[in-house]
């Protein structure tokens, strides 16, 4: 029998997500207020173990609804916790090169500069991932690997969590933005350092206008889902397993306000544009730049096969990168309970 829960602690990344909607618009407190449920933001607190829970997921009672590379991290390294959605917002994922550069296409890429990011002192540098990923799904389509590239490392100092994120600053660093607005490898870019870098989301649309950057390949558009695949392609929605043993009932109240939220999106378009702007740090026009004009129908979470499958490779991938230290069957990771049993209670409800 599902145990009242006294705090449900909550994080999701700035990008767009359906708990992030349902945060702003406090249905995610509605949701869990019949329990007497109080709801807190990890990713405000002035406590940095706090706030890198984001990352590894070491509170209990936590939700988080974001970027699969800390989620399958934490994982990996034996945390107790379960998928109970995962939703696929094709987002922009850019490699970017100078003009003048001579790069004009994937092909180019072969015997050249590749900068990348290196956050030595985060537990999992989802940041690095991401651009290895890209990098080499844009490599394959062309028969070529990662050793045909140079790679050229960026260091950048501490942790994500180590600001306390009352600042823009703050919140973006769990994004993976830099402290400042900072970002080496673009920085390196500008100065003739490296000749390509790998830039993703709203923030990557901008730049590469600010600068007038030459887009080599935009993998978030290529219509083979797998090449698709990265960090914010499936998003993952993770609870902890003591949530789920314990507070049963709760993690089908979060379910309820995420799906809440985006039904309310597919029918509000501006209003989900204002919303995921705020969200991802951003402007509207940007917003719809790197997610498209149908933003607001892309938040979509559920458990479909698709979904499962690219996570799964996206995992197999990471494993083969070292960025995690062992590998795992995905489908024993997702728990279908929460959203079966809210389509059971809404099916009820209509009848």
């Amino acid at each position: 029998m599902s145990q009242p829960l006294d705090t449900l602690w909550y994080t999701r990344c700035p990008v767009p997500t359906g708990l992030g909607i349902a945060v702003q618009k406090g249905w995610l407190e509605q949701a869990l207020d019949d329990q007497g449920t109080r709801i807190q933001s990890l990713r405000e607190s002035d406590d940095q173990a706090v706030r890198e829970s984001h990352f590894d997921h070491s509170l209990r009672n936590s939700v988080r609804h974001g970027g699969s590379i800390p989620a399958i991290w934490a994982r990996a390294s034996g945390r107790e916790t379960r998928v109970i959605g995962l939703s696929w917002a094709d987002e922009v994922q850019l490699i970017l090169s100078l003009p003048d550069s001579g790069i004009r296409n994937v092909r180019d890429l072969a015997g050249r500069r590749f900068g990348l990011p290196d956050w030595a002192g985060a537990q999992i540098d989802f940041t690095r991932a991401q651009a290895i990923r890209g990098l080499e799904n844009a490599l394959k389509l062309e028969g070529l690997e990662v050793k045909d590239v140079e790679l050229v490392d960026f260091r950048q100092g501490g942790t994500f969590s180590d600001e306390a994120p009352h600042s823009v600053a703050g919140l973006g660093a769990f994004g993976g933005r830099r402290r400042g607005g900072q970002n080496p490898e673009l920085t390196g870019l500008l100065r003739g350092e490296v000749d390509a870098i790998f830039l993703k989301g709203a923030h990557a649309v901008q730049l590469a206008q600010q600068f007038g950057l030459h887009t080599v390949i935009d993998t978030g558009s290529h219509p083979e889902p797998l090449i698709r695949s990265n960090n914010g392609t499936p998003r993952t929605l993770s609870v902890d397993q003591h949530l789920l043993d314990e507070h049963f009932d709760s993690a089908v109240g979060i379910l309820d306000a995420v799906l809440r939220a985006e039904a309310w999106a597919h029918t509000h378009p501006e209003d989900t544009r204002r919303y995921l702007a705020r969200e991802s740090n951003s402007s509207e026009y940007w917003v719809v730049q790197a997610y498209g004009e149908d933003a607001h129908q892309r938040l979509r979470t559920n458990l479909d096969e698709r979904s499962i499958a690219a996570l799964q490779d996206f995992t197999d991938f990471l494993r083969r990168w070292n960025f995690i230290p062992q590998g795992f069957a995905v489908s024993d990771w997702v728990d279908p309970r929460p959203l079966e049993a809210l389509r059971s209670a809404v099916a009820q409800r209509a009848g």
